[in-house]
């Protein structure tokens, strides 16, 4: 498939608020305006977002994410919620199920530094993935993340002590190569946010 985009470097991002009670209107989701701030804040380069709100729900999800890949042609699509233990917590099954490879490192470094704040983070089963379209000529990361704003905000872009230096790093610090890896666009970011990083062989010279 050609993605659609309004300029060469442009990325498109899922992004994808799992919540029964937001979906249903008994409150307002907080989710999604969280990521929408957090990448507008990081990225440099030019981006736009497909947003969804969708209910907790195995079928509702991997449809959901199947679409926004095989046909809203994202490179990267970030969910928020669902991936507790509870019996509705059902987000890394489905994520899971529409999966080309796993990429179990993201949810490692994720437990690694919400571990730091509590320690039910080890009950969070966050996973990322890459997902091909059939015809293979497409492809995206998907990423789950926590459901708190502030949780979002502190695995996206690590831990930094008082001097400003990176004690934990982020995940997103690996997003930029990882779609480098599989065709997608060329990322730029924020260092002040979070600094992209890419092998020397792989980077471009400053504008």
């Amino acid at each position: 498939m050609t993605t659609k985009r309004n300029h060469p470097d442009e990325l498109v991002v899922g992004l994808v608020s799992i919540s029964d009670r937001a979906s249903s209107g008994v409150y307002e989701d907080k989710g999604i305006p969280a990521l929408q701030d957090w990448l507008g804040a990081a990225l440099t380069s030019p981006w736009r977002g497909e947003t969804r709100l969708i209910q907790d729900d195995a079928p509702t999800i991997s449809a959901t994410l199947v679409e926004l890949v095989d046909v809203a042609g994202c490179d990267l699509v970030l969910t928020t919620g669902g991936t507790g233990p509870a019996r509705r917590d059902v987000t890394p099954e489905a994520t899971l199920a529409v999966a080309t490879k796993e990429m179990p490192g993201f949810g490692e470094q994720m437990r690694q530094i919400s571990l730091r704040f509590v320690p039910t983070a080890i009950l969070s089963r966050q996973v990322a993935v890459i997902r091909e379209t059939a015809a293979a000529d497409h492809a995206a990361l998907i990423v789950n993340l926590p459901g708190q704003p502030k949780s979002i905000k502190e695995t996206l872009e690590g831990l930094r002590d008082a001097d400003g230096k990176t004690v934990v790093p982020g995940i997103f610090a690996a997003v930029p190569y990882c779609i480098d890896l599989i065709g997608g666009p060329y990322i730029e970011t924020d260092a002040t946010v979070v600094a992209a990083f890419r092998p020397k062989s792989a980077q471009r010279a400053p504008k």
